[in-house]
């Protein structure tokens, strides 16, 4: 145990914060109109890391963390494409920036 939490637990909210902290960045640069390339993939990783570790934490029903996780991973699989694949191109910037902040507040959240 760390700090009276067991591993996974540990892990994820290590996961978290660093996904949270990266994410703050991410958006400061958002609004200075700067592409943090480095940061982003470290945001969009620790962050989809944080959603699916979540699932394997101890639990004995589905629980609103859980929608939440779910929400938190469709909002970083619209990140990841518009980032991705169209390389922020037309309107999938917009489609990033929103979808980013949704799963940095998810994460900040949860």
């Amino acid at each position: 145990m760390i700090a009276g939490m067991t591993l996974s637990v540990f892990v994820h909210v290590v996961l978290s914060l660093i996904g949270i902290l990266s994410g703050f960045i991410v958006v400061l640069g958002l609004l200075a109109n700067k592409r943090l390339v480095g940061m982003t993939h470290l945001f969009l990783a620790t962050t989809i890391l944080t959603s699916v570790t979540g699932f394997f934490l101890p639990a004995k029903h589905f629980m609103p963390s859980h929608a939440l996780g779910i929400l938190s991973l469709i909002a970083l699989m619209v990140a990841v494409v518009a980032w991705y694949s169209k390389n922020l191109a037309g309107g999938w910037r917009r489609g990033f920036a929103i979808s980013a902040v949704i799963a940095l507040y998810l994460n900040f959240l949860f």
